[in-house]
């Protein structure tokens, strides 16, 4: 904070027409700083400047968060699988009806958690990105031991589909877009990888139910970016990373049908302006 003597000797040298710009290089202060003062000046007078500028020299304290603020947040967080930030200031607005803002929320975090860096912007390549509801669907696949998880990601609204399956083969390529097409609907492009659930079968069936199939490019995995980050959400926040038998499908099926009713219907996304997908999709998935 600059002192009285320098807003002083700024003063003079505004009443005798000296520039603020040459006023900032005598001062070798900065000149919106000095425009500031020279506002005041105009406004206030020199007295009544100076009196502004102490007052402004006592620095706030920053404000504290309450323990109840504090318990709410880490609850929120544990619920709702680990979210960052801006979803936890989503859900405590619609919880208590109250504002907190996002670095508040890291600052409370950061007393009980190690947190990794914000998110990177990424590049999404050349691939097509949807422009409305089922415009361009990405699709992929889990691996989970001895069950696979066959995924399609609406690239618009984030609507999201899981087919689980018990192998890798073009037949069960082809049944899973079955199933998929029974709650998307008819997609104009749908875009894949090149693996092998995706040819035989799957392709001599796949314009039934597409407009176009795109085989994303290899060694860009940016084009499958979408549904790479659904993914890894499905490994996170449901699944987990371990390996599951075929006895256990029973429960990952019932896992997965909880999983996806929280997905499309009450998790906000950031890509959406935190929205939700339901709220975003023209026609609500049913099923």
């Amino acid at each position: 904070m600059k002192n009285s003597q320098e807003i002083t000797v700024a003063w003079h040298l505004w009443r005798n027409n000296v520039s603020s710009k040459d006023i900032s290089k005598q001062l070798k202060v900065h000149k919106s700083t000095v425009c500031r003062w020279v506002k005041d000046f105009k406004h206030l007078g020199l007295k009544r400047t100076l009196e502004k500028r102490e007052k402004s020299m006592v620095r706030k304290q920053p404000r504290k968060v309450n323990q109840v603020v504090k318990n709410r947040i880490y609850r929120i967080r544990k619920e709702k699988h680990d979210c960052c930030g801006e979803k936890i200031r989503y859900y405590y607005k619609n919880e208590y009806g109250e504002y907190i803002s996002v670095g508040k929320i890291y600052e409370v975090l950061n007393e009980r958690y190690v947190l990794s860096n914000r998110y990177k912007q990424r590049k999404y390549g050349e691939a097509p990105v949807g422009l409305m509801d089922r415009d361009v669907v990405q699709a992929d696949t889990v691996d989970f031991g001895e069950v696979f998880a066959y995924t399609y990601l609406d690239t618009y609204n984030r609507q999201a589909f899981v087919d689980l399956e018990l192998d890798l083969e073009s037949m069960s390529g082809y049944v899973s877009l079955r199933e998929a097409s029974n709650v998307l609907g008819y997609v104009n492009l749908l875009q894949t990888d090149g693996g092998p659930e995706f040819k035989g079968e799957f392709s001599k069936h796949v314009l039934e139910y597409v407009n176009v199939h795109r085989i994303s490019r290899p060694y860009k995995k940016n084009e499958q970016s979408y549904i790479e980050s659904f993914n890894r959400t499905l490994r996170k926040e449901c699944f987990g990373w371990g390996k599951y038998t075929v006895g256990e499908l029973p429960g990952m099926i019932k896992k997965l049908e909880e999983f996806l009713h929280f997905y499309n219907d009450e998790r906000p996304h950031l890509g959406l302006g935190m929205r939700i997908p339901n709220e975003v999709a023209k026609c609500r998935i049913c099923g």
